[in-house]
């Protein structure tokens, strides 16, 4: 089979891909997430319930993941050899999720608004985001001269991710007002800071 014939393949792969993605949203941000079952999916895409099922075998997918991993981990290892750990992180995932706004607003509020609101989402998105910390654990581990495995690696991506999820859920919760940059600055400024929290003055 030649290269020709496998890119024409891939590229309509992708494109079902992000159709199924394009219609579970629709749905979703029409009617909620309950609304949003394979079947009427499927229908909306003008695929079969089983192509959807062989696209994103879990149907919280469909509304939480994207091919971001990948870039975010090149992205990572891609910052300056000397730069402390967090603040590679801070330049990478926040100005991933500014772009990301300019982008497609509607896309990252809806994804919060379901990750506050569908407990099926927010469960799935614990999975996905443990996925995403082994691979930014990976780059960092590289960075600093450890292996991925090691406990401070693992706790440190893994307090990264579950602290910005937070104040993703935070920004929902408060009807997505916000400016979601800043409160994850001030969230990696709250890590940076360590684990005491002072009295309000």
């Amino acid at each position: 089979m030649s290269s020709t014939t496998n890119g024409l393949r891939e590229r309509k792969k992708q494109r079902t891909r992000e159709e199924i993605r394009r219609a579970g949203r629709r749905i979703a941000a029409a009617h909620g997430w309950e609304a949003a079952t394979i079947e009427r999916i499927a229908a909306e895409a003008e695929v079969s319930p089983s192509t959807v099922v062989r696209y994103f075998p879990v149907r919280e997918d469909i509304v939480l993941t994207d091919e971001d991993d990948e870039r975010l981990e090149a992205r990572l290892r891609a910052r300056p050899a000397g730069e402390e750990p967090l603040e590679s992180l801070r330049a990478v995932v926040v100005e991933a999720i500014r772009a990301a706004l300019e982008a497609d607003p509607e896309e990252i509020r809806l994804r919060a608004r379901l990750m506050a609101g569908a407990p099926a989402v927010r469960a799935r998105l614990s999975e996905t985001t443990a996925e995403t910390g082994r691979r930014l654990a990976r780059a960092l581990a590289d960075r600093t001269g450890r292996a991925p495995d090691d406990l401070e690696v693992r706790v440190f991506a893994a307090a990264v991710l579950g602290a910005l999820r937070e104040a993703t859920l935070y920004w929902a919760e408060r009807g997505l007002e916000e400016d979601l940059p800043a409160l994850l600055d001030r969230t990696l400024d709250t890590l940076r800071a360590g684990p005491a929290l002072p009295a309000r003055p």
